[in-house]
């Protein structure tokens, strides 16, 4: 039989099954004041409480005690009563203490008058989400803090219409405005106008619209209107297909494009610096062999006019060709300034004093068309400079400042002190930091484009029509002012003038006087010079040089050689020698053993190129003497006169005219001494030391056998027999010695003592024997044995022994 329900009873054990079936929901009654009336499986699954344990007992045991002094409980109970409802999430306590966190529904529930007749909350336990929503919340979090603490790079983000939505602090520090000045606000006015103008800004949008990204780098415009060079990647943002706006990213990149062109202005230095150590090596080696045939040429036309200046003809000939030879060796010595090999003697001056002292010189090369003005700032420093080439680099700066002024103008003149720091010479590899002492030569003339700035420095290169420049002035200067440790730069823009700025390094050292120039004059002398040169042509025009001065001449064709000349034992005053040679011998370490043998000796280097032998730092070595090839006669004679340190002696000969050592000619130029000479000088100097010399002091010319092991000793006391008048056999074999004295028959002969296969004494018994009347000069740098006596006549000398004590022997001979 079916039973019958009210249906109030229906409703009601329909609502308990429900009720019980909820496990995910803790359906709970609540009486007014909040305490716990009702309670379903769902509310023991949650909170852990089963029904006896909770029925009656306060809403807040599932609250923290932090959250019932908060009266968290009550305020959403209050809430519910007030409007009826209360919904929210927070954190609820189960029985074992863990926390869960809960959504909440609480409902007020009340009678049809309207009476409040209790509570129903239903929780829902929501922690699972809760953690997936906290790590949602904390990563964007993180994002924005990210994104917002990058300060490097500008993000921000536009709509699709290109108008900003985002903005990062980045973005505040890189363009300079606040969020709340530029959110709205078009992207179009972070670009130049010239930029926006062009529409720039829509085609970066359009492409990355069609391609995903836009990439590009060009000048933006900051808040303050400063501009930047930027870094600039814009990507499109689109959800389901559909383009939402832009992500854009700015980076200033001024310093790196700026760090970028310091970098390629680095290397394009380095290269320049490259090319001209290699074109200057290049230029000293040519300048080297240049220089050697220069010698060669000016000597032998100085010879030539010491013969035949008498012939006007002649004379006029002679002079163009020195002159010629003049235009050669300054060229020469352009080529070693460039490559900084010439030898340079820096004394420390203040140079606005060298400039003061170069006015009338400047007005009389720039001529009246030209305004010249100094500018010298106070407190001037020192520098440490070679005062001639300094000048000489002035002069060249002022006539290129003039020849580019046709129509005259203004050349000034500015004297500073500088300091180059370490951000300005990072471009320059070979240039250190510090404190300079600045020149700035600058003209109102045509200019220079860049391109010919960047070659004004090469040797050879020159804007001016064919014959009226080397290209060598520039150059020179470069090579002067790098040598010395200096800097130099050219400023120039076409139509607004030139500006080259050479930069010397300071010195903390007082400032001397610059020497004055001497005139050179024409002196000879008696004394003996060693000639030490490997190229035949310059030595024999050397040695017919000094022997046409009145000099003793020896002669080497090397160092070795030198030095045998020396261990002989001749007398000799003065050595002069070339600096480069060849062999394994160097001239410096030569001349050091020549001065250790002969502690007397003076030394006169000469050369076309030094290669650092005896210059370091591209300064000469204390206490060196240095003629730099090509030299003229005035030069060379005036050099040794000056190195003897003694007054000039005369040499008379058996000829009716003057000695050449007497003709006095002062000259401020080489150009103008050749051909102004004295009339009186000895046309027949030059053939001083041939075989066509006669005996000194009328003694007759003596048949002389000399012999020495060593050749270069016997070559060099043969030379010195010459030069008095006699015309020797040389050998260096004891055995050829006896030969020759059994074919023909000797007056004198000299020989070593100590020599390996025979010694001297033996070789003059047997040749005493073979020519009874035979005459022995033994000549040693150790003593004469002691002998009781000797079956001939004889005579020692120890070496070194002089000329005037050879030739007095052997005219005892004639007593």
């Amino acid at each position: 039989m079916a039973h019958a329900y009210e249906p109030d009873d229906i409703v009601q054990n329909w609502a308990n099954i429900w009720l019980q079936s909820l496990r995910d929901y803790a359906v709970i009654g609540l009486s007014e004041d909040g305490r716990i009336r009702s309670w379903n499986p769902g509310g023991e699954a949650i909170h852990g409480y089963s029904e006896e344990e909770v029925l009656g007992q306060p809403l807040d045991i599932f609250y923290s005690a932090e959250q019932r002094a908060k009266g968290l409980p009550q305020t959403a109970l209050a809430t519910a009563r007030r409007e009826g409802r209360f919904e929210g999430e927070s954190w609820r306590l189960r029985k074992d203490g863990k926390a869960f966190w809960a959504s909440v529904v609480l409902t007020a529930l009340r009678s049809s008058d309207g009476a409040l007749l209790g509570f129903g909350e239903i929780v829902r336990d929501m922690t699972d989400k809760k953690a997936v929503h906290d790590a949602v919340l904390e990563s964007e979090r993180r994002f924005r803090l990210l994104v917002d603490g990058v300060t490097d790079y500008a993000i921000f983000m536009l709509s699709p219409e290109g108008r900003v939505t985002n903005w990062n602090s980045g973005a505040h520090r890189i363009k300079g405005y606040a969020a709340n000045e530029i959110i709205g606000s078009h992207f179009s006015r972070f670009y130049t106008p010239e930029d926006a103008a062009r529409g720039l800004p829509q085609r970066g949008l359009e492409a990355a619209a069609r391609d995903g990204r836009f990439e590009s780098e060009g000048w933006r415009v900051r808040k303050n209107g400063s501009r930047f060079w930027a870094h600039v990647v814009i990507d499109a943002i689109r959800h389901n297909g559909t383009l939402v706006g832009f992500a854009k990213i700015t980076r200033d990149i001024t310093e790196r494009m700026e760090a970028t062109r310091l970098l390629e202005e680095t290397r394009v230095a380095l290269v320049q610096s490259q090319k001209m150590e290699a074109i200057g090596k290049l230029t000293g080696g040519v300048a080297h062999d240049f220089n050697n045939v220069m010698q060669i040429l000016r000597g032998n036309l100085e010879l030539l006019e010491s013969r035949h200046k008498r012939d006007g003809w002649t004379r006029e000939r002679l002079d163009k060709a020195i002159d010629a030879v003049e235009r050669g060796a300054k060229l020469a010595s352009q080529l070693l300034a460039f490559g900084r090999q010439q030898p340079l003697r820096p004394i420390v001056i203040n140079l606005a004093s060298a400039i003061r002292g170069m006015d009338d010189l400047l007005r009389r090369a720039l001529g009246e068309t030209v305004e010249i003005e100094t500018v010298v700032a106070g407190g001037l420093w020192n520098t440490l400079v070679d005062v001639h080439q300094m000048e000489n680099v002035i002069l060249n700066l002022a006539i290129n400042a003039r020849d580019a002024m046709k129509e005259g103008g203004k050349l000034t003149m500015e004297v500073s002190n500088a300091m180059l720091d370490d951000h300005y010479v990072a471009g320059f590899p070979d240039v250190p930091a510090g404190q300079y002492v600045m020149l700035a030569v600058t003209d109102s003339g045509t200019g220079m484009p860049p391109e010919v700035v960047q070659r004004a420095f090469d040797p050879f290169f020159t804007t001016k029509p064919e014959g009226e420049g080397t290209g060598l002035g520039l150059s020179m200067a470069y090579g002067f002012v790098k040598q010395s440790g200096g800097h130099i730069r050219i400023y120039s823009e076409v139509g607004h003038g030139t500006t080259v700025k050479i930069y010397l390094p300071r010195s903390m050292e007082e400032a001397v006087e610059a020497p004055v120039s001497q005139p050179v004059t024409l002196l000879g002398g008696t004394e003996t010079i060693l000639v030490v040169e490997d190229d035949k042509d310059v030595q024999s025009t050397v040695v017919d040089t000094l022997s046409g001065l009145g000099y003793s001449v020896l002669k080497a064709n090397d160092a070795e050689q030198a030095l045998a000349v020396v261990r002989s034992g001749v007398h000799i005053d003065l050595l002069f020698t070339d600096v480069v040679m060849p062999g394994p011998l160097r001239s410096p370490a030569m001349v050091a053993q020549a001065v250790q043998m002969l502690p007397r000796l003076k030394v006169l280097f000469t050369s076309g190129y030094t290669q650092n032998a005896i210059v370091h730092g591209g300064r000469l070595d204390p206490g060196v003497e240095l003629l730099s090839k090509p030299y003229s006669r005035e030069q060379l004679a005036y050099k040794i006169r000056q190195i003897l340190g003694v007054a000039p002696l005369v040499r008379t000969t058996n000829t009716n005219t003057n000695s050449v050592s007497n003709a006095h000619m002062n000259s401020n130029s080489n150009s103008n001494s050749n051909s102004n000479s004295n009339s009186n000088s000895n046309s027949n100097s030059s053939s001083r030391g041939h075989e066509t010399q006669q005996p000194a002091g009328g003694e007759t010319s003596l048949r002389l056998l000399l012999v020495d092991d060593d050749i270069d000793t016997s070559e060099a006391i043969g030379e010195l027999l010459k030069l008095v008048g006699h015309d020797p056999v040389v050998t260096g074999s004891p055995q050829e010695a006896l030969r020759l004295l059994e074919a023909q028959p000797f007056d004198v002969l000299i020989t070593d003592l100590s020599m390996p296969v025979m010694p001297g004494l033996e070789l003059a018994q047997r040749a005493t024997q073979l020519r009874p009347t035979l005459r022995v000069i033994f000549a040693s740098g150790h003593e004469m044995p002691a002998v009781d006596t000797l079956p001939f006549r004889w005579g020692a000398l120890r070496k070194p022994y002089s000329i005037d004590e050879l030739s007095a022997m052997l005219r005892g001979f004639d007593d």
